[in-house]
């Protein structure tokens, strides 16, 4: 039962394991003025104002960065699984791996039936215990 359920856990756990490596995320934050103002993980950012500012005063029209500033971190997972042929393998691989398949194979093999000389004669009915009234103990 505990090796069942050992079983099961350690198979959720890989698996999981697998899934968080081959995973790519893309985190995006919006900082205004140098403080965080939105996190976006899977969409974008909320941005507070545009990033040009048209100042026009009369005739002159002046172009002004704003004070905001995104931040974008790629977190990529593995894109590639290789997957080994068997012919990849060195020699001293292929022999553990024949081994490993021979014992697991022979796990399952069925242990033949042993044979019981007795099982036919049925035992002697004791009326006495002989070593209570002989007062013989081993010690």
């Amino acid at each position: 039962m505990k090796q069942s359920i050992s079983h099961k856990v350690f198979s959720i756990i890989l698996s999981l394991v697998v899934l968080v490596s081959t995973l790519s995320l893309t985190i995006q934050q919006h900082f205004c003025g140098g403080v965080l103002i939105d996190v976006a993980v899977f969409t974008e950012v909320e941005k507070c104002s545009d990033d040009i500012i048209n100042i026009s005063d009369g005739t002159n029209e002046v172009l002004k960065k704003s004070c905001c500033k995104d931040e974008i971190d790629v977190f990529e997972g593995l894109s590639d699984i290789t997957i080994n042929k068997f012919e990849d393998l060195d020699d001293i691989q292929k022999q553990v791996l024949y081994a490993y398949t021979y014992s697991y194979v022979a796990l399952f093999e069925s242990i033949p039936k042993l044979t019981i000389p007795h099982k036919g004669y049925s035992s002697v009915t004791l009326i006495k215990d002989i070593h209570v009234l002989d007062e013989t103990y081993l010690i």
